[in-house]
C-alpha cells in the first residue's frame, strides 16, 4: 500500500469515526461497524491507530479544528462589526439545523460527556477546543465594545465568553434531548437562548 493511500485510508476512519462519534457518542459505535462505514475490515484499523482511544482523541482534535475555522470564517464574513459576527456565531450554533445533524456539528456540544468519561488526554483535547472558543469570543467582545465606545475590560470579557458559550452548548444539549419527544419544547429551549444571548450582547 502507498503512503498516499494509507493516509487516505486513515482519513476515511477518522471521518466516520467523527460522523458516528458526534451521533452516538464514542461508546456507541464499535470498530467493526466505524471500519464498515469507511469500507474497510476490521483488521485494518491497527494498520492506522494502537486503539480506539487513540481515534478518538484525533476525532475530537480534527472537530475543533474545523469548528473554529468555521468560526474564524464567520468572523471574516463581518469584518466591520464584531457584534453582527457573534450573533452569526451564536445563530448559527444554537441553529435547528446544528441541533438536527451532530454527525456534523461541533464537537464541544456532542462530544462533551465523553470527552469527560475517557480520560485526562480526551480532556486535555477538549479544553483546547474550549479554550479557542472562549478566546475567539471574547476578543470579539472586547473588539465590540470597542466599536461602541464601552467600557469592558479583560477579566469581564472573558468571563462573558465562558457564560455564554456555556450557555450555547448547553442550550444544544437541552434541545437535542428532547427534540423527537418534544419538538416545540425543543425549538423553544434554542429560540430562548438564542435571544436570550444576543440580548445580553447588545
Amino acid at each position: 500500500m502507498s503512503r498516499q493511500q494509507k493516509e487516505l485510508n486513515r482519513e476515511r476512519i477518522v471521518a466516520a469515526a467523527g460522523q458516528g462519534f458526534r451521533a452516538r457518542g464514542i461508546d456507541g459505535v464499535g470498530i467493526d461497524e466505524l471500519m464498515k462505514t469507511a469500507g474497510m475490515t476490521h483488521g485494518g484499523f491497527y494498520n492506522h491507530f494502537a486503539s480506539k482511544d487513540e481515534l478518538a482523541l484525533e476525532v475530537l482534535n480534527q472537530g475543533f479544528t474545523a469548528s473554529l475555522g468555521h468560526v474564524d470564517a464567520l468572523i471574516d464574513a463581518h469584518p466591520r462589526s464584531s457584534r453582527a459576527a457573534l450573533n452569526a456565531i451564536v445563530d448559527s450554533y444554537t441553529s435547528t439545523y446544528h441541533r438536527d445533524h451532530p454527525e456534523d456539528g461541533c464537537a464541544s456540544a456532542a462530544l462533551a460527556a465523553d470527552a469527560g468519561r475517557h480520560g485526562i488526554a480526551a480532556q486535555q483535547e477538549y479544553r483546547r477546543g474550549l479554550q479557542g472558543y472562549i478566546a475567539a469570543i471574547t476578543d470579539l467582545l472586547l473588539a465590540s465594545a470597542k466599536q461602541t465606545d464601552t467600557k469592558l475590560d479583560s477579566r469581564r470579557a472573558r468571563e462573558q465568553a465562558i457564560a455564554m458559550f456555556s450557555q450555547m452548548v448547553g442550550a444544544q444539549v437541552l434541545a437535542r434531548a428532547v427534540a423527537e419527544a418534544d419538538p416545540e419544547l425543543s425549538d423553544e429551549v434554542l429560540n430562548a437562548n438564542t435571544k436570550d444571548i444576543k440580548r445580553r450582547v447588545g
